[in-house]
């Protein structure tokens, strides 16, 4: 449904500069997904960290003519947009004359009156889904038990934040029958921009629980500031048997319907009691069968969803057939190495064309930017049929094309009859075309894939995870999970302890901290940090090869190194002069000029770097004479920020670091950037951050300084195994190596499959430490064997061989086990081995 950009200028109320013509059909937050720039509308949001004004440039350049912005495009020379002008008249719009810029108080507030004005063009039902828990399970079943019957627009996977839903519900079209939005809020006096935005006529609240509550003084608070969502719905759904929420809806004085269920387990299943027709409903136990529907919360979603359709109109026994064929829904993106060179990403659940768009993106900012790599295909899409799309075939495969096209698919494999009916559709450099994945699996075409980055997008029905299970690296059973979200997450924590204006540097070595330094570096280059840190050339090295552009700083430079530095655009550190001079010879062999340092100065670790007191004169007097190389930074190490213990340390080391860099920098014309502050010194010493920082341990979820917070960083790394084998051995036994596990009484024994060569220490055998079976404590039983560990599962009901068992992770910190090793979680993560594989996911 496109808009003119007069309409759009009416909706928001903006002040128009520029006459240009332009029909508007996507809107655009993240200059990174951009993908159609003629039909394209940037809103230049400001967040306490960044500003969507500086990419103005970058996506003119890219073809974007539509802007939304909170200051007036006074320009700079050569098309530059002048960032700190604040004049509200532009003179003219030099080089910007085939533009429109909206200009609006608030580009935020601007995108989210567009929504609403967009949704006031639809009358439809629309269910609004709020709670704290099962918002995205409950969407995406409501849309495969409606989407048989119905063309369903639903949130894109969870898109219910402030700028998520008004993205969302632009979304709506001529063709839909039905809108499922998720609402998500953080914190009080969120909801209501959202309820304007959505306007529900279906209210849907799922439990009320844990998170984000730290915004809130009490649950009840948190449920009625969900429950502002629903004041104009016609009817609410929800469980009657949470006293909470029933207690709040009392509260709200809701004028509408109200629907509440509660639940009834039986042999055959759960019973749905409802206040209203039909007054009951079985949900067979067959459908409590699938992985999703093991624990309570996701029974409790399934009632929800069961509710729901049967108050829009979906008949009984279709329901009963259509819960009992419910797929689990994909909550994350996998990213896995393949075999053949390959790299699978996964997103096999669902097959729509907004999930299609969302995971092009991810693909496409996973490409490879280094041309020397050996990659065939960068953009590999192996996609199926789209049902429910609401589109003709024809509309929907011309669609298709378009974002293969725009988000760089150079190679198209297409599954499913109609899909290949339409295969002159596609424009794609290569393209082949199977009625079924077993056609596909049993091709040539299979058989060659190799050193391609590849997209696996279908829908659940074409059993694309067969596809994935013989196309991904046959791993051991032990495998690192790496959360990406998480990642973020914690980079966000520290930036909002820090100035806009302040730097950035992200500790990637030891493969981040064990977490895979390429992926972590893709990530948080994707979200613009300033500078990355490894500990040896090629680690740098390495990174580069994978497409890695972001500045990177070699924080242990070794001299046999400098000609790989320079051919790879690595920045040394500097600490001695033995180490400067040998680096200055080799870039003047090399004819360099120019080449950024950065200088390591001593102010109490004692391990290297420059005296601050002794050296500074000399120093600089070296820097002055010659031209091979120039200070970038200069920088120090706190001894002990993550200890209020050592804060008279702390300030004697600033003071030392604070004379000595400012004489480095009067001695020079150019900027040179100063830090000392680590991940503990962003949280323990604000005042101290000057010019740039440095994340480290923090980034990966562990809080080096103050524990009470551990809860608001995310765990980053779970590393997890699997049950081989249980043993019932009787008391007295000994189980492993030496006789030293001795039973004291009779025991269920289980095998897992990681050792000391994987990275367990020896020293959490031996009843010292545990692991999680089903959440539950497994002490680790004898001595810990290179491939193989046993624990002790007696006391944990349901056990079964294949079973997962959680090592470390979000449920056990890794800080159990350090403290347990009396050693450092650092030592932990990184010491987990090659040979564990690795799976990166983001929701």
């Amino acid at each position: 449904m496109k808009y003119s950009i007069e309409k759009i200028t009416t909706l928001i109320g903006a002040r128009r500069v520029g006459t240009a013509d332009a029909q508007i059909n996507w809107l655009l937050t993240d200059s990174r997904s951009l993908c159609f720039p003629e039909e394209t509308l940037f809103f230049a949001l400001k967040t306490s960290r960044n500003d969507g004004h500086r990419y103005i440039e970058d996506l003119y350049r890219r073809g974007v003519r539509n802007f939304v912005v909170s200051k007036s495009p006074k320009l700079a020379d050569n098309r530059g947009l002048n960032k700190d002008s604040s004049a509200t008249q532009p003179s003219n719009l030099g080089g910007y004359e085939d533009c429109n810029f909206l200009v609006v108080p608030s580009p935020l507030e601007a995108l989210q009156r567009l929504a609403e004005r967009h949704r006031d063009e639809f009358d439809i039902p629309v269910v609004g889904i709020t709670g704290s828990n099962g918002k995205t399970m409950v969407k995406e079943w409501l849309y495969q038990v409606l989407s048989p019957d119905m063309t369903v627009t639903r949130s894109p996977k969870s898109y219910n934040s402030q700028i998520g839903v008004p993205l969302s519900v632009w979304l709506l079209s001529e063709q839909t029958d039905v809108a499922l939005i998720e609402a998500g809020i953080s914190q009080p006096g969120e909801m209501q921009s959202l309820a304007d935005i959505i306007q529900p006529t279906i209210g849907v609240l799922t439990s009320i629980g844990a998170p984000h509550q730290e915004n809130f003084r009490s649950l009840e608070e948190k449920c009625m500031e969900k429950l502002q969502l629903f004041h104009d719905a016609k009817v609410i759904i929800y469980n009657a048997d949470d006293d909470l929420v029933s207690r709040c809806i009392r509260r709200s004085g809701f004028k509408g319907q109200r629907i509440g269920w509660h639940k009834e387990l039986t042999n055959e299943g759960v019973k749905l009691t409802l206040n209203t027709s039909p007054s009951s409903f079985l949900l067979p136990a067959s459908s409590l069968l699938l992985p999703p529907s093991s624990n309570k919360a996701s029974i409790e979603c399934s009632l929800a969803v069961a509710a729901t359709a049967l108050y829009i109109g979906v008949k009984p026994e279709d329901l009963k057939q259509r819960m009992a064929r419910l797929e689990p829904v994909a909550m994350r993106l996998e990213v896995k190495e393949g075999q053949r060179g390959c790299t699978i990403i996964n997103d096999s659940y669902n097959s729509d064309i907004n999930s299609l768009d969302i995971a092009l993106d991810f693909m496409q900012r996973r490409r490879t930017l280094n041309p020397s790599l050996r990659v065939e295909h960068e953009g590999t899409l192996i996609l199926s049929d789209i049902y429910q799309s609401g589109m003709d075939d024809d509309a929907l495969y011309s669609e298709v094309n378009a974002l293969c096209v725009k988000r760089g698919v150079d190679k198209l494999i297409g599954i499913g009859p109609r899909i290949s009916a339409h295969g002159n559709a596609f424009s794609v450099g290569e393209k082949s075309f199977f009625t079924t994945t077993g056609d596909f699996l049993n091709s040539p075409l299979f058989r060659q894939l190799h050193n391609e980055v590849i997209l696996i997008k279908g829908a659940r029905q074409f059993g694309f995870d067969r596809i994935t299970e013989q196309l991904e690296q046959k791993v051991h059973e032990t495998i690192l999970e790496v959360d990406l979200n998480a990642l973020v997450n914690n980079l966000n924590y520290y930036r909002s302890f820090m100035k806009p204006e302040t730097k950035l540097v992200c500790m990637v070595k030891a493969d981040a901290y064990g977490a895979g330094a390429v992926e972590v570096a893709k990530t948080l280059q994707e979200h613009r940090v300033d500078y990355l840190a490894v500990a040896v050339a090629d680690e740098g090295v390495e990174l580069r090869r994978n497409g890695i552009t972001q500045n990177i700083m070699i924080m242990n430079p070794e001299m046999t190194a400098f000609k790989t530095m320079f051919d790879y655009e690595l920045e040394p550190e500097v600490y001695s002069f033995r180490l400067m001079d040998a680096l200055i010879r080799a870039a003047e062999k090399e004819g360099i000029t120019d080449w950024p340092v950065h200088i390591k100065l001593d102010t109490g670790m004692h391990r290297l770097g420059f005296d601050p007191e002794k050296d500074m004169d000399e120093l600089i007097s070296r820097l002055k004479h010659q031209n091979a190389i120039i200070p970038r930074s200069v920088f120090s190490h706190f001894v002990g920020s993550d200890s209020d213990d050592f804060d008279n340390f702390s300030r004697l080391q600033f003071e030392r670091f604070d004379r000595a860099s400012r004489q480095l920098q009067d001695a020079f014309d150019h900027k040179i950037l100063r830090h000392i502050c680590n991940s503990a010194g962003i949280e323990h010493f604000p005042e101290r951050h000057l010019d740039m920082c440095r994340l480290g341990l923090g980034l990966y979820g562990i809080d080096p300084y103050d524990h009470a917070q551990a809860n608001t960083l995310q765990c980053v790394s779970t590393l997890k195994t699997t049950i081989l084998q249980l043993r019932h051995v009787p008391k007295e036994d000994t189980v492993g190596y030496s006789r030293k596990g001795i039973l004291k009484r009779d025991s269920v024994i289980a095998a897992i499959p990681i050792g000391y060569a994987d990275g367990l220490s020896r020293h959490l055998g031996r009843g010292a430490c545990y692991c999680l079976v089903n959440g539950q404590k497994a002490p680790y039983v004898g001595n810990i064997c290179m491939d193989v560990a046993m624990i002790d599962v007696t006391d944990i009901p349901h056990v079964s061989e294949g079973d997962t068992v959680e090592i470390f992770g979000k449920n056990l910190p890794v800080t159990v086990l350090s403290d347990v090793l009396d050693t450092i979680p650092y030592e932990v993560l990184t010491a987990i081995s090659g040979r564990v594989k690795k799976v990166y996911f983001q929701d």
